[in-house]
């Protein structure tokens, strides 16, 4: 593995690093969350500048051709408009581009028709708001000022709800094959693919007769409802998660399914109790813990920015 490594990003291998040690690892996220955001509230904001230096009015028109376009990405449009794709699809059964875009259309007429009924019911009150940028200053009025604070409002939760969805992602499989590094689970042992199924999982680890058993990975808080979905959708073997409940707990033991909490206190050491109950070959105790997990790092990851 070490002549091809895999690539993860430097927030995975912190994330990792703090589920291990039984830390929260929100922080890293939020702090990321938080650049990416105000990344993008940089660039609306000369985006609105430059529309105002060129004497065009920050109206739901403008919001829409500039946004809400047919040439953009059909999640950006919907993440625009203040929606997702998944509700479109809930919503119409399906998620086209082209039903996106009138959904989308549809969604933001609304917003603009509650701004409209906010201003005049409103009565004397007033909302300008003043961007300066690079000494030009242009001040919008409280229509456009009302598009502005709510498209930010809208971006802020589409940032919110796509970043965590893809750390779970980013983070799942390079935490197994931490875990079985760390207790030397020889590679014959574990795997990234399984057998074809209509339902695929994150992880695999496999037995001395070959049968392959389907881990499941949750980077999720106490008492969320997730851990039962998964549970009754997938054939799952093996649950790991960064928190779990006494109703998760008690869901999973009733279902015969292995389980590891890493908040607990040396909550991966319990990933030695699942290779036991297996009978996968491995290493029972971990020396030198935290040079151990750098030593993995470095040989098996290429840490990206």
């Amino acid at each position: 593995m070490t002549e091809n490594k895999l690539s993860i990003t430097e927030q995975t291998r912190n994330i990792i690093v703090k589920l291990l040690n039984n830390e929260n690892y929100r922080p890293v996220v939020q702090t990321s969350l938080d650049a990416e955001f105000l990344e993008y509230v940089i660039k609306f904001f000369k985006k609105i500048v430059n529309a105002k230096l060129g004497n065009e009015n920050i109206t739901s028109e403008w919001y829409k051709q500039e946004f809400l376009n047919e040439n953009l990405d059909k999640k950006e449009i919907a993440y625009n408009a203040g929606l997702n794709l998944k509700t479109i699809t809930n919503t119409y059964n399906s998620a086209t581009k082209e039903i996106v875009l009138s959904a989308s259309l549809e969604h933001y007429a609304e917003i603009c028709n509650t701004i409209d009924r906010l201003i005049e019911d409103g009565g004397d009150i007033n909302i300008s708001l003043t961007i300066k940028f690079k000494g030009i200053s242009v001040e919008l009025d409280i229509n456009e000022s009302l598009i502005v604070v709510n498209s930010l409002a809208v971006r802020r939760a589409a940032f919110r709800g796509g970043t965590w969805s893809q750390v779970g992602k980013n983070v799942e499989k390079p935490l197994m094959i931490v875990l079985c590094e760390l207790f030397s689970v020889p590679k014959e042992y574990y795997s990234l693919i399984g057998p074809k199924s209509l339902r695929e999982v994150d992880f695999y680890l496999i037995d001395n007769n070959k049968h392959e058993h389907r881990c499941e990975i949750k980077l999720m808080g106490k008492g969320n409802p997730e851990s039962a979905d998964v549970i009754h959708a997938r054939n799952t073997d093996i649950f790991v998660a960064d928190a779990l409940s006494t109703i998760n707990k008690k869901q999973l033991d009733e279902k015969g399914i292995q389980w590891i909490e890493l908040r607990e206190s040396g909550g991966y050491k319990k990933f030695a109790e699942v290779l036991n109950y297996y009978k996968i070959p491995h290493e029972k105790n971990i020396i030198d813990f935290n040079e151990k997990l750098e030593k993995i790092f470095n040989e098996v990851f290429i840490i990206k920015k």
